[in-house]
């Protein structure tokens, strides 16, 4: 089982040891940063590259960056990042920005806790729906998020490096909580 917290920063930087974990944790997915392309040498994944990267989430008045730790050992199982609304002020929509899970944890189950979590947090704060984009060059991500309910909505580029993606939907009707994992 996971648990979900909330990264708050700690005087404008991270708290004491997170940025290790944070580093462990994106240098266990370099296929994922094979696909994005977000880091430029995706098998050696660099703290500085981390930091950088998850400060200008945080940076985003509308986002929230949310540390999924397992509840047995404390141990960071994955990450994610919500946008509480889109760049777009005509999409009503929160939207799932990231959402990554340790590489030795991949294939257990985790991903798709960690999604039912932050639909879970997005539901109970009043959102009847969620968004996300992926990638075209990662069809892997997108048979995950298939899998988990999302359809395909739409077709373009992302907003910061034109690369192509699909824009996905899931409704999340109101009801109360679903098992997740179990």
């Amino acid at each position: 089982m996971l648990l979900l917290e909330p990264l708050v920063p700690v005087d404008g930087s991270l708290p004491p040891g997170v940025l290790a974990e944070l580093t462990a944790l994106y240098a266990s997915a370099p296929a994922f940063h094979r696909a994005t392309g977000d880091f430029p040498d995706p098998e050696n994944v660099t703290a500085e590259q981390v930091e950088s990267s998850v400060n200008a989430e945080l940076a985003h008045p509308a986002a929230e960056v949310l540390l999924a730790r397992d509840d047995a050992d404390g141990g960071l199982a994955g990450i994610a990042v919500t946008l509480a609304e889109h760049p777009d002020p005509l999409d009503p929509y929160p939207w799932i920005g990231l959402l990554m899970v340790d590489g030795g944890r991949r294939r257990t189950g985790v991903g798709r806790e960690l999604a039912g979590l932050v639909e879970e947090r997005l539901r109970a704060g009043g959102r009847d729906g969620v968004r996300l984009a992926v990638l075209d060059a990662n069809p892997g991500a997108l048979a995950f998020w298939r899998a988990l309910g999302y359809r395909v909505i739409d077709h373009r580029e992302d907003r910061q490096m034109g690369r192509p993606c699909s824009v996905l939907h899931k409704d999340l009707p109101p009801g109360p909580p679903r098992t997740i994992g179990g």
